[in-house]
């Protein structure tokens, strides 16, 4: 027989597991209440009740202001919610200007003598600037909110220059050293040699090789005397003039290499 899957349970109490909801719970209607509207303290729920009926600031109606601000603390007995010490103090404060305002004032009395309201509408007047600070502040850009840091390593790269361009007068200048070199093997023995400027082209191209670089003084050779390097050095030219060979030099004056194009 197929073993029977064992439910999970609901709830472990004590360490006993309970896999059945008791018959006889009671859950009553008041259990979960939601209240959404939250306050920081007395200041902020009048500037709530002002807003709420675009209430000029410079102007509160005290009697309306207390009666609403008083049927808020009764909603919030009425909820079982803690009451702060500041805003009993607010409501006697609301009071007290309520009744300096209906009562009537002596005939000694200044007429010029400062609003009762003055001092509530200087307070609520610096914490509403208190409170656009805030949001002020909460709007600018934080870090791991709106921004966030990022790294990377760079990549390591490594880029050879390009060799220099190789000039007419490096050519010329490599020519006269092959040419002061091939006279220290220069002699009197006078005979005619038939020199093809084709068939050296052949053969220099048989002496590089398309992926290594050759020097420039490997391809001639002194012992065919001033002939024999003046044809090599025409064989080049007319390899490079068809693009079939690439010069490199590594810096000014350095040696010139060959090979052949790819």
């Amino acid at each position: 027989m197929d073993a029977v899957a064992e439910t999970p349970p609901l709830a472990k109490i004590g360490g006993e597991p309970y896999t059945q909801l008791p018959r006889d719970l009671y859950i009553p209607p008041d259990a979960l209440e939601v209240f959404l509207e939250a306050f920081e303290g007395p200041l902020d729920l009048l500037l709530y009740l002002i807003r709420r009926q675009n209430l000029n600031i410079l102007d509160i109606p005290v009697a309306d202001i207390t009666r609403q601000y008083l049927d808020y603390l009764a909603l919030m007995r009425e909820l079982r919610l803690e009451l702060a010490a500041e805003y009993l103090v607010m409501a006697a404060w609301l009071a007290e200007i309520k009744s300096r305002l209906l009562l009537p004032k002596p005939a000694s009395v200044d007429a010029e003598e400062e609003d009762p309201r003055a001092e509530l509408v200087r307070r609520l007047q610096e914490y509403q600037r208190f409170q656009q600070a805030a949001r002020a502040l909460d709007a600018l850009p934080r870090l791991e909110r709106e921004l966030y840091l990022a790294s990377a390593e760079p990549v390591e790269r490594q880029i050879a220059p390009p060799p220099p361009p190789v000039a007419l007068a490096d050519l010329l200048e490599a020519l006269r050293e092959v040419l002061a070199r091939a006279a220290l093997y220069d002699h009197h023995h006078i005979q005619r040699e038939s020199l093809s400027v084709r068939e050296r082209m052949s053969q220099v191209l048989e002496r590089l090789d398309a992926l290594r670089f050759t020097p420039l003084t490997a391809l001639f050779r002194p012992e065919q005397g001033r002939a024999g390097v003046v044809v090599t050095f025409l064989a080049i030219l007319e390899l490079l003039r068809e693009t079939l060979l690439e010069l490199a030099q590594a810096e000014p004056f350095a040696p010139i290499h060959l090979r052949k194009r790819m």
